[in-house]
C-alpha cells in the first residue's frame, strides 16, 4: 500500500530555501513539466565495450524507459529484468555539454531507494573528461548511498571527491547518518557549498564534511563540472543484490537548484 493510500503526505521531509542572501539562482530544474528538459542526456547500456560495468562491476543496463516525470518529480526506477546481457535495468542522466558550473551552492531534494545492492548517486564530473579522462577531470559526489540494512547503510550517505594528484589517484570522503529512519522514508536535501577555497557537504542544511581545495594538485576543482543522476545496481562498493532486495526501487528527485555568489 502506498503512502497516499495510508493518508500520509507523499511529499514529506526536508525542503531547502528557494533563495539565499548573497546568491543568485543560476539554474534549476523543478521537474514540473510533462517532458524531461533537453538539458539532460541519457547514457545507455552497460558501459561495454570500453567501460563494462561502468568501471565498477555494476550489474545494470541503462535505459531511457526507466525514467519518467510524475507529480513534479524525476523518477528513476531500477528493475529486475533482462536487457542486453544484464539482469537489471535502470537510468543514468547527465548534463554534459548543456549545463556545467564552477563554484556555487547546489541543493538536490530527493528520496532514495533502499536495499542491498542499490547504489543511488547524485554527482558531478569535470566537463573536460573527454580530453583528460578520469580521475584527472575530477569528481564531486554530492550524495552516494550504498543500500542495505547492515551497517546502517540505508540511513547513511557519503560525500566524496576524486582526483589525480600528480599522477596518483586520490580521494577524500565523509559520511553522515540519520538519527532515525532511512533515506527511503521521506525527502532530504543533499547539498554542496563550493568556492575557490573549499567544498562543504550538507545534509538538510547541516554540514558534515569539508575539503580544502587550495593546495596544489587539486586544480581539477577550479574548473567546470556537469551533473549525473543515476541508480546503479550492484558493483564493487555495495556488492550485489540478494534475497532481501525488493524490486522495483525508485529514486525520486524533486528539484536541483544551483546558486552562485552575486
Amino acid at each position: 500500500m502506498n503512502s497516499a493510500a495510508l493518508g500520509l503526505d507523499p511529499d514529506s521531509g526536508y525542503t531547502s530555501p528557494s533563495a539565499y542572501d548573497g546568491y543568485n539562482l543560476v539554474w534549476a530544474d523543478e521537474f514540473s513539466g510533462s517532458e524531461l528538459s533537453d538539458v539532460w542526456t541519457f547514457e545507455l547500456g552497460d558501459g561495454c565495450p570500453g567501460l563494462c560495468g561502468w568501471g565498477n562491476d555494476e550489474l545494470e543496463f541503462y535505459k531511457k524507459e526507466n525514467t519518467k516525470l510524475a507529480d513534479g518529480k524525476l523518477i528513476i526506477t531500477a528493475k529486475k529484468e533482462n536487457a542486453g546481457s544484464r539482469n537489471y535495468t535502470s537510468s543514468r542522466l547527465i548534463t554534459k555539454g548543456k549545463k556545467s558550473f564552477t563554484y556555487g551552492r547546489v541543493d538536490i531534494r530527493a528520496i532514495l531507494p533502499k536495499g542491498q545492492g542499490m547504489w543511488p548517486a547524485l554527482w558531478m564530473l569535470g566537463e573536460n573528461i573527454s580530453e583528460v579522462s578520469w580521475p584527472k577531470c575530477g569528481e564531486i559526489d554530492i550524495m552516494e548511498m550504498i543500500g542495505g540494512s547492515k551497517e546502517d547503510r540505508d540511513r547513511t550517505v557519503h560525500g566524496t571527491v576524486h582526483w589525480d594528484n600528480n599522477g596518483n589517484y586520490a580521494n577524500y570522503g565523509g559520511s553522515t547518518k540519520l538519527k532515525s529512519g532511512i533515506f527511503n522514508d521521506e525527502y532530504h536535501v543533499f547539498s554542496i557549498l563550493w568556492d575557490s577555497q573549499k567544498i562543504i557537504w550538507l545534509l538538510d542544511g547541516v554540514q558534515y564534511h569539508v575539503i580544502d581545495i587550495t593546495p596544489g594538485g587539486l586544480e581539477e576543482f577550479h574548473k567546470p563540472f556537469f551533473f549525473i543522476f543515476n541508480v546503479a545496481v550492484g558493483g564493487k562498493w555495495p556488492g550485489n543484490p540478494d534475497g532481501s532486495t525488493l524490486f522495483p526501487q525508485e529514486m525520486k528527485v524533486d528539484y536541483i537548484r544551483v546558486f552562485q555568489k552575486k
